[in-house]
């Protein structure tokens, strides 16, 4: 693997394909087509080596937001959110996000694939993804999640996680004590174990699984980009920030990118598929001339395709932290650091292992549901906003509610185009209030596990205001007070079958050719779950469709 960091020397001129983005996506895309074909990929990264310590230190995340290894995105005002904007972590660094995040590998739901397929996206239901999962997962054998996972697995009744793939999946080594605490909290409060993992169908309440590697990340750089760098046709090219895809008669021909030492362009003979994610790819796509056509005139850009939904139907998770001091020592990094970091250096064990969200629970707010609404997650910092933990010992139960009802956009911003996006998620926004009453009932299912027996000589006092108010005003201020992103946004650039879809269901953007999205952009609504996974997943089927589709064109010349 060739890089050239802030550089262009190197770089070739012409390639089969180029990758723009080396995130959860961009990783699996360029380890995958550059096993497959002898001629040039191209993985273009706007960020730097993933080489910073606290990139390899799992507990350490908190650290890189506001890094150089982080876009540092922030939301325009939130009404529903009485007026705050909320950062908006990103990775910018080789891994991408996947090199910033809590490390959670979570599949989603059945129920999410099936309704992608429902809405006409052929090939993307739960059967038809989950040998993608298998594909990329390392699971230890008989280690799956909860009691009927190991047991439909022994009977051979049931898929497990997939064993020999580049993402090595593991149990913590060293959880905190409090974590086994809130579990039999979560059973005090009638949530039964963690099963249907591997079925595609997680309920209940377990320990995270996490991509891991003996005590370490195992982000998407070292699952798949690591592995791939002896290959000759392989060229990664880090500091270079793309500016535009290029077209010429409607048809991607390459892209424009700059770096410290000046301007580069690489032109393709295959495809150019975009990766940066569900902020990165719309504000690329509409600095080339992709996008609503009024909108893109407004700022003197050459319309090449007038696609009114590039940068609408942004999705995201939004959770409501109740942080609580603690008695004991649970949380990591707050003390005596020169031991802990002297157990990870030298064993990869202690604290320090630790992915701070050390559980989940998925749960419905109503019986009537036939999948959950809702997750809690368990962290064992006290959370009180995205920026840093307090440097104390305390914990966090975070109510994330899984399926919204209200949409966003990304849009540029007319002070200054080529600059950050203007990210407006509008939380709560939803016309019914759908999304406030779930997440209240979500919040009320938190504070009955908070308040659970197995929970009473761990807690100390709230360090949110009102964490135990039940009154229907007391959750809706709290709600609206200390609400977060969980960092999972998506649908920004969706697939489908409809005319109005950015993609049609292979990914390929309506109204140029030769273009591909393959991120989190292209979901058509936010799976039950973190989205590493998932994102991982369409990256893996993605290279099957441009691989697939080459060898047909190749076929029919």
């Amino acid at each position: 693997m060739t890089g050239s960091d802030g550089g262009n020397g190197g770089a070739p001129t012409t390639a089969r394909y180029v990758v723009v983005g080396a995130g959860s996506a961009g990783c699996v895309l360029a380890a995958r087509l550059s096993a497959a074909c002898d001629e040039p990929v191209v993985l273009i990264e706007a960020g730097g080596s993933d080489s910073r310590a606290g990139i390899a230190i799992p507990a350490a995340f908190p650290t890189l937001f506001r890094s150089e290894v982080d876009w540092a995105y922030r939301t325009v005002p939130q009404p529903g959110l009485g007026g705050r904007a909320l950062d908006w972590p990103r990775g910018r660094t080789l891994g991408g996000s996947s090199s910033l995040n809590a490390q959670i590998w979570t599949r989603g739901h059945r129920a999410d694939y099936d309704g992608w397929a429902k809405q006409g996206c052929d090939g993307w239901s739960a059967d038809e993804v989950l040998p993608y999962f298998e594909r990329a997962e390392d699971r230890e054998p008989g280690r799956a999640g909860g009691a009927r996972d190991r047991a439909n697995a022994a009977a051979g009744t049931e898929a497990g996680y997939g064993t020999g793939g580049p993402v090595r999946i593991e149990d913590l080594r060293d959880p905190s004590p409090a974590t086994a605490e809130f579990l039999a909290a979560c059973a005090q409060a009638g949530i039964g174990p963690l099963d249907g993992v591997t079925a595609l169908e997680p309920e209940g309440a377990g320990p995270v699984h996490t991509t891991q590697r003996g005590g370490r990340r195992w982000s998407a750089a070292d699952a798949y980009l690591r592995p791939a760098r002896g290959r000759g046709n392989l060229v990664v090219i880090t500091g270079a920030q793309v500016e535009r895809v290029l077209i010429d008669n409607g048809r991607a021909v390459g892209v424009a990118y700059s770096t410290a030492a000046g301007p580069g362009r690489i032109h393709v003979d295959g495809e150019v598929v975009l990766a940066a994610g569900s902020i990165g790819t719309p504000h690329l796509l509409m600095l080339s001339g992709i996008g609503p056509a009024g909108e893109l005139a407004e700022h003197g850009i050459q319309v090449h395709a007038d696609r009114p939904e590039v940068g609408r139907n942004l999705t995201d998770h939004l959770y409501v932290p109740l942080a609580f001091d603690v008695y004991g020592t649970v949380s990591p990094g707050v003390e005596d650091q020169a031991t802990e970091i002297g157990e990870f250096m030298s064993g990869r064990r202690g604290r320090l292992t630790s992915n701070i969200a050390e559980a989940v629970a998925f749960l419905r707010s109503s019986g009537h549901l036939t999948a959950p609404d809702l997750e809690l997650v368990w962290m064992v910092l006290p959370f009180l906003d995205q920026r840093q933990a307090e440097r104390r010992h305390g914990v966090t139960l975070g109510t994330v509610l899984l399926r919204p009802r209200s949409h966003g956009s990304v849009r540029l911003d007319p002070a200054d185009p080529a600059g950050p996006p203007l990210i407006d998620p509008r939380y709560l926004s939803d016309p019914a209030g759908e999304d406030l009453r779930v997440l209240a009932a979500g919040v009320r299912q938190a504070q009955r596990v908070l308040s659970r027996p197995a929970l009473a000589d761990r807690l100390g006092d709230p360090l949110t205001p009102g964490a135990f108010d039940l009154s229907d005003q007391g959750v809706e201020a709290l709600t609206r007070g200390y609400a977060e992103t969980l960092f999972h946004p998506v649908g920004t650039c969706r697939m489908g079958p409809d005319q109005d879809s950015v993609l049609d269901p292979r990914l390929r953007l309506r109204g140029v050719e030769g273009l591909r999205v393959v991120d989190a952009s292209v979901m058509p609504s936010i799976p039950r779950g973190h989205t590493h996974a998932p994102t991982v997943m369409l990256a893996e089927r993605a290279a099957d469709l441009i691989l697939t589709d080459a060898a047909g064109a190749v076929a029919h010349r």
